[in-house]
């Protein structure tokens, strides 16, 4: 196995130099850096990564705990955070809570004791006081998806109450006065957001708010079609549904489906995050875009910028949803 030793005596320099170089130390001469760097490539070294990180203080790695593995939701904020932070040479370490209060605070004690430099947070289980906490511990962290007033700059989120406003007064502007919501698990708190803008669009347009019409679904696919016909069992006169993610939606396709209803002619429908499917569901679904690449990216560039001392300017973090109008929505016959 080659050593720290064989890579100094090759590019003449002493073994401390090599052990800067690695590291990253700013007092390492260009000239030394590129003998150093091109002896480990000639060599095939690799350096001993537990060593680096104790010599360095760093492990070069970041965690990552999102609320599960499943859904078209997660999968792309992993992908870009894990794209960004592998650009800076640091790997990611992703683990799930599975929505689950004690998983979610077993979860960060195992990335805790895998010596993280940073930490990019989703939480639905997790209290202020606990996310607070965590900050202490690990200062380098990013939030997503919430807002903490305590961590203003360093929470990235999208306005979720928003997002529901410009839908349901979409569907308000169409000519719909019956509009049905479906919404996520209400211990959520994007879900408690993405009604709110429900009601606060309703109260703007003067329509008075109807609890019958709201029932609580689920953002994964665990009965939602069953769901969308209580609702619809409810009330015989609602022309149009707001389903506040787009696997609720394709749902309610299928329960129109069921019942005879043609989406776009008998029932419109307009869904929330604007995943791939949308766009090719017949007909294609109006749905609000939720920017998760972007807000994956900015947590990333914020945490890098954290552990590397550097402030948050730059960093975008409040991001703005997008109404798409496809083919699921007209105005009522």
């Amino acid at each position: 196995m080659i050593t720290i030793k064989e890579v100094a005596e090759l590019a003449d320099v002493s073994q401390s130099t090599v052990s800067r170089a690695l590291n990253g130390h700013k007092s390492v001469k260009e000239k030394n850096r590129k003998k150093v760097f091109a002896a480990i490539e000639e060599l095939g070294y690799q350096p001993n990564a537990f060593a680096q990180a104790l010599a360095s203080n760093r492990s070069h790695s970041i965690g990552m705990l999102v609320g599960t593995f499943d859904g078209p939701y997660f999968g792309p904020l992993m992908h870009n955070v894990e794209k960004v932070v592998r650009q800076k040479n640091y790997h990611l370490i992703i683990t799930s809570g599975h929505e689950k209060y004690d998983e979610e605070q077993e979860s960060i004690r195992f990335l805790n004791a895998k010596k993280i430099d940073g930490l990019v947070l989703t939480s639905d289980m997790l209290s202020d006081a606990d996310i607070l906490n965590i900050v202490k511990q690990t200062p380098a962290t990013m939030l997503m998806n919430r807002y903490i007033p305590e961590l203003a700059g360093q929470c990235v989120c999208m306005d979720n109450e928003h997002g529901g406003y410009i839908a349901t007064e979409y569907l308000i502007k169409k000519g719909h006065h019956r509009i049905g919501c479906v919404t996520g698990q209400l211990s959520k708190i994007d879900s408690r957001e993405r009604l709110q803008g429900y009601r606060k669009a309703l109260d703007t347009h003067g329509i008075e708010y109807d609890q019958n019409l709201v029932v609580e679904g689920r953002f994964d696919h665990d009965g939602n079609e069953a769901a969308v016909n209580r609702l619809l069992d409810r009330d015989s006169e609602i022309t149009a549904m707001f389903c506040l993610n787009d696997s609720i939606a394709l749902a309610a396709y299928g329960a129109c489906h069921a019942r005879g209803l043609k989406v776009g002619e008998d029932m419109s429908i307009c869904g929330f995050d604007n995943h791939t499917y949308g766009q090719y569901m017949i007909p294609s679904l109006t749905t609000i875009h939720f920017p998760v690449d972007e807000m994956a990216t900015e947590a990333a560039k914020g945490v890098l910028n954290l552990i590397d001392g550097k402030s948050l300017e730059g960093v975008t973090t409040r991001l703005f949803p997008t109404l798409m109008e496809r083919g699921s929505v007209n105005s009522p016959k």
